[in-house]
């Protein structure tokens, strides 16, 4: 069978993993971590990094360094969140032409499915260096609460890096998968699922091997970085007011701040306080200021008390969608980085009623049920066996009417895949065209709602108003994407749309990133080769520097001694200038050579060692 990989793509960090001997596995990057940073940078040396060597330079290169851009994917320009998001990036964040969200990294305008593919590029480059083989089918999770612009855009993600994405799946649903498998479960469980960028909660029915999620809700833009911000109010307010200048208006400031906060955070977890001294923090005439400031647990979870409450609503809000109380659960299923904070800990005692299970790995879990699913998919094709997963969509989907309000066809909640029709008619008499209006969120009024697409059926028969009938249907996928088809009933013109979002890529600029990312990809995999050769030759080079000054001096007056030594001067020449044109061709050709002169000048050591 060949390799297929789950994929958790997160906000701060991404993992990827496979199912080994029947074993959920994370895949260690070849740099020997598990969790990929998901950043991006563009660095002053004109490469691109991604993940750790990212985010190492992020303080000196804030403006070039993007990072939670998960949070902007497949969202509008206009929407409060991006604003909110470029108030406070280092990095510059523009409109793109779709009314989309693009980002300035590297003297280019990149889209944010572009940002993603990079980072799944480089999970690829991981498991394809794990499996020692190409690696192209994946399961790929995004928050349960993602709209269809979401998914369809990380679903363009997928296909830019190259991949061939089988099924998009949820990330709480993708945890408990990880938490059922292999064992006996019969129970009621839900999924608390708090990342660095969104907030998920999903209440599933697991038994006899079927994963079926009840209900589910979240916030797509609540998440660790909102308790960072916190920590940086904290750190930065005070200061400020004391100094009498903008700290967070410098980029690397800002970032530094954004570090410290992020390690305050964590050690905030186990500790009831934790020191942070970032010297040099800020110049001025007078000279250099210093930041020092001892945090405290309790300061910071009254500061961001606000937010875990919203965290409580949204879990009662979901035990309301699925008629459920606290006491009809089994299980609550602690997943995502943040649930280590005991604040965070004491909601979900208070709202479920009972201890929280840590039967998961927080930061790995999703990946390992992305995993498992795409294992079930490998063996679903292979001899019908599988895993049952029996997911729901997030949102609401409707036709905008006559009023501006909203006909609901497909309620949230509602098991995926699944379609329904409904049956409209004219609203004039002679209407020649009608416009259907595709329409996703919980708002009785259109205004309130997020606008999928439109199609439009024109050339329909002359007739009084309410006399044509058109038929309506909408498609839901496994994936969760949306298909709209109208009929017109009288004559059977047919009209449909894969709705992809109003502000999502054409297929041609996914056609363009996908054959620049191809570049990439090839210039990634020449870059890793010659680091490879380069080593491997270094080591070699470093042996000869040594060894040739006691061999020089040897064989002064022997012709056949002087010859080899000079060749092997010549050689180191010719080793240093492919390391500076960076030719893995001729960095190759100079290994063997300094090999082979290695092993003539070791045997004129030995001889004359032995006079």
């Amino acid at each position: 069978m060949e390799p297929i990989i789950g994929i958790d793509l997160g906000t701060t960090n991404s993992v990827v993993a496979t199912v080994v001997d029947g074993v959920p596995t994370v895949i260690a990057g070849r740099s020997g971590y598990e969790l990929l940073p998901s950043v991006v940078a563009y660095a002053r040396t004109g490469r691109y990094l991604v993940g750790e060597l990212a985010k190492r330079q992020a303080v000196t290169n804030a403006e070039q360094t993007v990072t939670a851009s998960k949070r902007l994917i497949g969202r509008k320009w206009s929407s409060a969140q991006v604003q909110q998001a470029r108030a406070k990036a280092t990095y510059r964040i523009v409109e793109g032409p779709h009314d989309d969200v693009r980002v300035e990294l590297g003297g280019r305008t990149m889209a944010l499915p572009e940002i993603a593919a990079m980072i799944l590029t480089e999970l690829k480059l991981d498991a394809e260096a794990w499996f020692g083989q190409p690696v192209v089918k994946s399961v790929i999770t995004v928050p349960a609460h993602f709209n269809d612009a979401q998914r369809t855009a990380t679903l363009d993600a997928g296909k830019i890096s190259g991949l061939d994405v089988l099924r998009i799946i949820n990330e709480p649903t993708a945890a408990a998968l990880a938490y059922g498998f292999g064992r006996k479960v019969d129970k009621k469980v839900v999924v608390f699922d708090l990342g660095g960028g969104t907030f998920d909660v999903s209440l599933l029915n697991i038994g006899s091997g079927v994963f079926d999620v009840v209900a589910t809700g979240g916030d797509t833009f609540l998440g660790g970085d909102d308790f960072d911000e916190r920590l940086i109010d904290l750190l930065a307010d005070p200061f400020e007011r004391a100094e009498g200048l903008v700290l967070r208006a410098d980029p690397m400031a800002r970032q530094r701040l954004k570090d410290a906060a992020e390690k305050a955070k964590i050690a905030l977890s186990d500790a009831q306080e934790s020191e942070v001294n970032l010297p040099f923090i800020a110049t001025t005439p007078g000279g250099p200021l210093h930041l020092q400031r001892v945090l405290r647990r309790a300061e910071f979870e009254e500061k961001t008390r606000d937010l875990v409450d919203r965290c409580a609503r949204l879990c009662q809000d979901v035990m309301r969608d699925a008629f459920r109380s606290a006491r009809d659960l089994d299980e609550v299923v602690l997943v995502g980085g943040m649930t280590r904070m005991p604040a965070i800990q004491a909601a979900c005692r208070r709202v479920f009623d009972r201890e929280p299970s840590k039967g998961v790995h927080p930061q790995e879990a999703v990946a390992l049920g992305a995993a498992i699913q795409a294992h079930a998919l490998a063996k679903e094709a292979d001899s019908g066996a599988g895993v049952l997963l029996l997911d729901v969509t997030p949102h609401s989907l409707g036709v905008c009417i006559a009023g501006g309000l909203v006909q609901v066809l497909i309620p949230k909640n509602t098991t995926v895949p699944t379609s329904a029709s409904h049956l409209f008619t004219t609203i004039k008499d002679n209407q020649k065209a009608a416009k259907i209006m595709v329409m996703q969120g919980e708002s009785p009024q259109a205004q309130g709602n997020e606008l999928l697409g439109e199609l439009i059926l024109d050339n329909l028969p002359k007739a009084l108003r309410g006399e044509v009938e058109i038929d309506v249907l909408f498609e839901i996928s496994s994936d969760g994407i949306v298909g709209v088809s109208a009929k017109d009933l009288k004559t059977g013109q047919r009209q449909s749309i894969q709705v992809t979002a109003t502000s999502g890529l054409t297929d041609e600029e996914v056609r363009q990133m996908m054959e620049q990312n191809a570049d990439y990809l090839l210039a990634r995999k020449t870059e890793e080769q010659f680091a490879s050769v380069q080593q491997d030759a270094g080591k070699l080079a470093n042996e000869l520097e040594q060894l040739l000054p006691k061999v020089k001096s040897a064989v002064e007056g022997s012709q056949s001694g002087e010859e080899a030594v000079s060749r092997a001067a010549k050689l180191l020449e010719r080793t240093r200038a492919a390391e500076a044109a960076r030719d893995t061709a001729m960095m190759l050709a100079a290994k063997e050579s300094l090999d082979q002169t290695l092993q003539l000048l070791r045997g004129i050591a030995q001889k004359l060692g032995r006079r």
